[in-house]
């Protein structure tokens, strides 16, 4: 591991990193959310069935419309995948990383997210 990246731990691990957006009971099983946060709209997406990662934060502005409606994406599974579907062009865009399927060089920012406490937390993207 290199020093940046310990110190990227470190930082994460620090309260001041994490932000309280919304109370777990504001999330939608197996749909999206958005939050405000650090000047951005998030979409959060809660997804309790899966294996492993269970919670995400993704930019909610759609690069292809202009819009900010990927809280509002159809979620799903593609080829192994976690992506939302954007809800006006369809494209796809991966949860764990935000980039998309269709156009590699589109990529939604993601930010680190958990639940603690019953609380959602977002960290410094």
């Amino acid at each position: 591991m290199n020093p940046s990246s310990t110190q990227r731990s470190d930082a994460l691990a620090s309260t001041d990193a994490w932000r309280v957006v919304c109370e777990q009971q504001d999330l939608v099983c197996n749909s999206g959310v958005v939050v405000w946060h650090d000047g951005a709209q998030v979409a959060l997406f809660y997804l309790p069935g899966a294996e492993g990662k269970t919670l995400y934060a993704i930019d909610n502005h759609d690069p292809q419309s202009g819009a900010n409606v990927i809280g509002r994406g159809l979620v799903g599974s593609i080829k192994g995948d976690l992506v939302v579907a954007s809800p006006i062009y369809k494209q796809h865009f991966r949860l764990e990383n935000g980039t998309c399927l269709e156009y590699p060089r589109q990529r939604l920012r993601v930010w680190p997210v958990r639940l603690r406490e019953g609380m959602v937390e977002v960290g410094r993207g």
